[in-house]
């Protein structure tokens, strides 16, 4: 079983529409690296709607810093900026994007004033039985059976 010590990886990036896939695929290869890849997906996609938001909504500095973290039993992403302004939900319907989108891809998510921003995050459970490390299975030679050495006949020793 693979059960990691609290890994930690933080991205400062400056948030354009063209800075996305490549803010995915630098997740998607510490998802690897801490064998979580079956989180991929709606991790990269959550914080894909997260880094848009920047894009899309804040005001000023468009610079964000983009932390993923994993405790052994969660996965939490996040992304601060410099725009102090809280977001809201504007529709339910994760088809629409936007926060809606990351509820539906995490277990729990919020947002959190700051003294230069805010951050906005969301977590996901990992099952132990998810953390187990499949490797390849390697081909083993036969066992030969199992015999006892042989004991030797016990010589009296003489008395003297």
């Amino acid at each position: 079983m693979y059960i990691p010590a609290a890994c930690r990886y933080t991205l400062e990036v400056q948030a354009t529409t063209e800075r996305i896939p490549q803010v995915r695929r630098i997740l998607a290869a510490h998802l690897r690296h801490w064998h979580l890849e079956q989180h991929i997906t709606p991790v990269c996609r959550a914080v894909d709607e997260l880094v848009g938001n920047v894009v899309h909504h804040a005001s000023g500095d468009k610079r964000c810093v983009v932390e993923l973290r994993w405790t052994g039993r969660h996965l939490i992403a996040s992304v601060a900026d410099t725009d102090r302004r809280m977001p809201r939900v504007t529709s339910s319907s994760p088809s629409k994007g936007g926060l809606a989108t990351v509820a539906v891809l995490s277990d729990s998510w919020g947002t959190c004033g700051t003294a230069t921003g805010k951050v906005i995050w969301f977590s996901r459970r990992v099952k132990a039985a998810e953390r187990i490390v499949r490797a390849a299975p390697v081909a083993m030679p036969p066992m030969s059976e199992f015999r006892l050495p042989p004991t030797s006949p016990q010589v009296p020793v003489p008395a003297g």
